[in-house]
C-alpha cells in the first residue's frame, strides 16, 4: 500500500512538472532581508528563501524571475498581477482574507532586539515611552500596533530591516521587534550588531501570527499553488530543503511542526 502511494505521488509530481515545464514565473522578493533574501557580491539574488525557491522551480522545471520590491508592496504587486507569487511570509488570518498561501515552508520566532545590558522586555509595560521599530506590512507591525501602541509604546515602521539596523546602531531606537533568525544570522553577526542582543521570550499570538511562513498567491491561482506545493514536497523528500537549511542555519530547527487542526 505504501509503495503504491509513493508511485502515485511520483507520477503526480512528474505530471505537474510536465504541465508546467518551460513556464516563467515572476516572484516578488525583498532583497534587504539577510540571510533570507539579499544580493550577493555580484548583485545576484541570494539567501535561504531564494535558494529554496530556486530548488522548487528547478524541481518543477519552471523558470523563476525575481521582481525586487519592498516587503509592504509585495501583496499589492501580487493582486495587481505584476508577479505570480510572493516570497514566504507569515500566513496570518488577516492576510488569508486577501490572498491564498502555499504549504508552510518554515517557522521563525519573533523576538525583541535591544542594546546589550538593556533591561527592556517584550511587554507593553516594559516598553512604555520607548521607540520600537518594526518592518512595514509585517506581522511584527500588526502585533506592536495592536498590543503596544495603545499602551504608550512608540511604534516606528520602516520599509526594510536594513533601515531598522541603521537606526538601532545610530541610537535613534530603543529596540526592534523582528524575526529572530534574521537578526541572529544577519545583524548580530556584523560588527555594527555586536552591541545588541535578543531578549525575552518569543512573542506569540495565535490570532495575529501564523505557525509558519508560506508563499503568497492569488486566491484563484490553483495551478501555481499546486506547482509550489508539489515542488516543496519534492525537495523536502529528497533532502534538498534540509541541505539548504543547514547551509544557512546549521543545526537550528526551523521546520513547521503542525498539530491537529493547524493550517
Amino acid at each position: 500500500m505504501i509503495k503504491s502511494s509513493l508511485v502515485f505521488l511520483a507520477l503526480t509530481l512528474v505530471g505537474g512538472a510536465a504541465q508546467a515545464a518551460g513556464e516563467t514565473l515572476r516572484v516578488a522578493a525583498d532583497l534587504s532581508y539577510p540571510p533570507f533574501q539579499f544580493r550577493d557580491s555580484k548583485g545576484t539574488p541570494s539567501g535561504f528563501e531564494i535558494e529554496i525557491t530556486d530548488a522548487i522551480c528547478q524541481a518543477m522545471q519552471v523558470k523563476c524571475d525575481y521582481v525586487v520590491t519592498s516587503f509592504d508592496a509585495e501583496i499589492p504587486s501580487l493582486l495587481a498581477k505584476k508577479v505570480d507569487f510572493i516570497s514566504p511570509q507569515g500566513a496570518t488570518e488577516k492576510r488569508r482574507k486577501v490572498i491564498d498561501f502555499s504549504d508552510f515552508v518554515y517557522h521563525i520566532p519573533t523576538k525583541l532586539v535591544v542594546h546589550k545590558g538593556s533591561a527592556l522586555q517584550p511587554t507593553a509595560e516594559s516598553l512604555q515611552g520607548k521607540r520600537i521599530a518594526v518592518q512595514q506590512g509585517s506581522i511584527q507591525e500588526m502585533y506592536a500596533n495592536t498590543y503596544w501602541l495603545p499602551k504608550g509604546v512608540e511604534v516606528v515602521a520602516y520599509a526594510d530591516q536594513d533601515s531598522i539596523y541603521q537606526d538601532l546602531t545610530a541610537g535613534r531606537l530603543d529596540g526592534a521587534l523582528s524575526p529572530a533568525v534574521a537578526v541572529t544570522y544577519g545583524f548580530l553577526n556584523k560588527p555594527e550588531g555586536q552591541g545588541f542582543t535578543l531578549t525575552g521570550p518569543e512573542v506569540r499570538d495565535d490570532k495575529l501570527f501564523s505557525i509558519g511562513s508560506a508563499y503568497g498567491l492569488r486566491k484563484d491561482d490553483s495551478k501555481t499553488k499546486t506547482l509550489l506545493n508539489q515542488g516543496l514536497a519534492k525537495i523536502i523528500a529528497d533532502g534538498t530543503w534540509d541541505k539548504i537549511r543547514a547551509k544557512y542555519f546549521a543545526d537550528l530547527d526551523i521546520a513547521v511542526h503542525q498539530t491537529t487542526g493547524s493550517n
